[in-house]
């Protein structure tokens, strides 16, 4: 597809693809942290402005982002689990697979085994082109295209666009370089994780006025879809032994979750065995982790749990 394919595209039709998208995800990669992938900084309060611009689909491809599901939790051995879900490609999941087992052994929302599959659940990202048009902490990433990973509440913001809920409200795609807008990302600190309920959408204007300049930057961009690629998440086999060396589990059964309990309160024996979690790092731990990328409110940070992976 060329630049001129992109803009005779532009409007309607591409937000109507947009849509079907988005209700595929609602029925229903881990990035490296290299040069390619922005993080919005914060000051010493924990407060962050930045105006980006989401982009349209690079080259070839037909959405302007990719979802991503990842798991991240501690076991009773101390080692973490940091893994992209196979979910992701539409394949069976080992964690995906113990989380059923758990949560249907039992009616009872409090068990220790719902629990556990709650603190075990997969985490939704999501990755998207983006043209900086300002980034306070950091001026020198002004006007460069990177990529950009960010949660569902970031997600909600483009979704409100695209289906706003309100008569008085017009649709637009928000990925559009000609009928698209500005993103003011606004980050608080609230108890202690980063909140962008106060993120919005400038009015809706040309990213450039010359297309040319908004060939040059759609030009700059990164697939999304090589993300997806199979080669890029472990096999089936891999992660049910690295989910089973986590969780303190033999090949043939091993430590079941009524065990793995014990050992965490033997280990912690101010913890009532009902709640020894062996699955989530204690709470001093939790507390001091850095808030230094983009996380949504409730889900945990998991650029930190891969350092601690290491």
């Amino acid at each position: 597809m060329d630049f001129s394919s992109l803009k005779n595209r532009s409007g309607k039709n591409s937000l109507e693809k947009l849509s079907a998208e988005l209700a595929k995800l609602n029925q229903n990669q881990e990035s490296s942290k290299d040069d390619r992938f922005w993080y919005p900084n914060v000051d010493k309060a924990g407060n962050g402005f930045a105006i980006i611009r989401f982009l349209p689909a690079p080259g070839e491809e037909d959405v302007p982002f990719v979802r991503i599901w990842e798991h991240g939790f501690k076991g009773p051995t101390g080692k973490w689990y940091i893994e992209n879900s196979l979910t992701t490609i539409g394949k069976q999941d080992p964690v995906s697979e113990l989380n059923s087992k758990l949560w249907n052994s039992t009616n009872d929302d409090d068990s220790p085994a719902r629990k556990q599959a709650r603190a075990q659940k997969r985490k939704l990202t999501f990755i998207s082109n983006i043209y900086i048009v300002q980034d306070q902490q950091n001026p020198e990433n002004n006007g460069k295209v990177k990529l950009f990973k960010f949660g569902k509440k970031i997600f909600e913001k483009l979704n409100e666009k695209m289906n706003p809920q309100f008569a008085d409200e017009e649709r637009m795609n928000p990925f559009d370089l000609w009928s698209g807008a500005n993103f003011k990302l606004k980050i608080r600190n609230v108890e202690g994780y980063r909140n962008y309920d106060k993120s919005e959408f400038a009015q809706a204007a040309p990213l450039f006025g010359d297309d040319s300049d908004m060939e040059a930057v759609w030009r700059q961009e990164h697939s999304l879809q090589a993300f997806l690629a199979p080669s890029n998440f472990k096999t089936y086999e891999e992660l049910h032994t690295k989910l089973n060396a986590v969780l303190g589990l033999t090949e043939t059964g091993g430590m079941q979750p009524q065990a793995a309990r014990q050992m965490a309160a033997s280990r912690n024996p101010s913890m009532d065995e009902d709640e020894a979690l062996p699955w989530q790092a204690p709470k001093q731990e939790r507390a001091a982790a850095p808030r230094s990328t983009p996380v949504d409110d409730d889900d945990q940070d998991l650029e930190f749990f891969r350092k601690l992976a290491g």
